[in-house]
């Protein structure tokens, strides 16, 4: 048998698109009429693969172009910001994040949104992730709290 013949990606375009709305307009449109793809295919079949989704999820994807035109293409989960702005019920997060606190999670949120984040990054310890996503609540203006009752 012969070995499958891996190819090479020529270009690769990281885009952050709403479930349900990829529209052949910016900023959709422009990042993959530069790379010479068929922008109403791909549009029509990330809408179809995200319609059971909300619509005002935004969805992280990852698109690989090859030399030949032809395109493979992964979704991933939400930013981490998303959900911790959801878990804290914010719109944004703080004006001066370390000077003022805006809202609370407590950490059995934060390892909600650690599993949800986990495919994400496989081979890190859920342990890990929610460190990280401590680090991005500080950053935000978010206190984390230990129980759920104190936030």
């Amino acid at each position: 048998m012969a070995a499958a013949v891996k190819k090479k990606a020529a270009a690769s375009i990281r885009l952050l698109i709403n479930a349900g709305a990829a529209k052949p307009a910016p900023p959709v449109g422009p990042a993959l009429g530069q790379a010479g793809l068929n922008i109403m295919a791909f549009c029509k079949e990330f809408n179809a693969k995200t319609a059971d989704f909300r619509d005002d999820v935004p969805l992280r994807v990852n698109i690989s172009v090859y030399a030949d035109k032809s395109y493979d293409w992964t979704l991933k989960m939400p930013p981490a910001s998303y959900f911790i702005k959801k878990a804290a019920g914010l719109a944004r997060g703080a004006g001066r994040p370390g000077h003022e606190s805006v809202a609370a999670v407590s950490l059995k949120h934060l390892y909600e949104i650690a599993r949800a984040k986990a495919p994400d990054m496989p081979g890190v310890p859920l342990r890990s992730v929610v460190k990280t996503l401590m680090f991005q609540c500080s950053s935000m203006g978010v206190r984390v709290v230990a129980r759920p009752e104190d936030a």
